[in-house]
């Protein structure tokens, strides 16, 4: 295995689809083996036979138990979200953790179980649309700065108090799905962009085809959820600075998960 490099960080994404002690205890053990990040999926719903645990609530239980780790979800569909409620949980998160709070936003999955059956928006070019018009209210109100705005989604006159530990505010990464150029253009606009395979995780080979030729702007991360086996080297030589593991919620998987968290990052 390659010697991780100085800007080069690992995180865990956990589903929360299990006992929230479970998970809590999950978010604390990655802290405490060495983890830079920690990272939870944002549903509603999943299979039935999964409990379904809100990403920020756990999140803030976990900011006031580490000191180190950057905590955030991956990711968030800010098309189903008011974007001053969602300011205000990400700006809370920020002061529990004294600013390590991160936001990873999408355009989410599955259409069908976490937005059309809960009478959200289904259509991808619909939430598309809502994504970036939230982003554009949201980035100010994590910045203390009073918002007018009168869109085509949302409505917002206000200003959300205080404003981010983090200064201007809070990074924000944008996920979406290769080889799509829209979502790579969206993250172009702010702090890091998370791609995913169509079938699976991007290899470095992949990804470097994907974003090689793109202009990146100074301090933009790229994240990867790689694949089963890989050397942190082959990702570095393609721009990435955030590797994040994580696993499918089958079979044995708090287990196989607690077991990858505790034996810590590829360093």
């Amino acid at each position: 295995m390659a010697a991780y490099r100085p800007g080069m960080r690992f995180a865990v994404n956990l589903p929360p689809f299990a006992d929230a002690h479970e998970i809590l205890d999950l978010l604390l053990s990655a802290e405490e083996h060495g983890w830079d990040g920690v990272f939870l999926w944002d549903h509603l719903q999943w299979r039935a036979d999964h409990p379904v645990h809100d990403p920020w609530a756990l999140l803030s239980a976990a900011a006031v138990r580490t000191e180190r780790v950057m905590l955030g979800t991956c990711v968030t569909p800010l098309s189903r979200r008011r974007p001053f409620v969602l300011a205000k949980q990400v700006v809370t998160l920020d002061h529990l953790s004294r600013g390590r709070a991160m936001l990873g936003v999408g355009l989410g999955e599955p259409p069908d179980a976490d937005f059309e059956d809960l009478g959200d928006e289904a259509d991808p070019r619909v939430r598309a649309g809502r994504l970036d018009e939230a982003l554009a209210v949201v980035d100010p109100l994590l910045r203390g700065e009073r918002v007018d705005h009168d869109g085509e989604h949302f409505t917002v006159h206000g200003q959300a108090r205080p404003a981010s530990v983090q200064d201007p505010r809070p990074p924000i990464f944008v996920a979406g799905v290769a080889p799509n150029r829209r979502p790579l253009d969206r993250a172009l606009r702010w702090d890091g962009f998370f791609p995913i395979g169509p079938g699976g995780p991007l290899a470095a080979n992949e990804l470097g085809d994907y974003v090689g030729d793109v202009d990146r702007p100074e301090g933009w991360d790229l994240f990867v959820g790689p694949t089963e086996t890989y050397d942190p080297a082959d990702y570095e030589a393609v721009g990435v600075t955030w590797i994040v593991e994580g696993t499918w919620p089958v079979g044995d998987w708090m287990s196989d998960l607690a077991g990858r968290i505790a034996d810590g990052p590829p360093r």
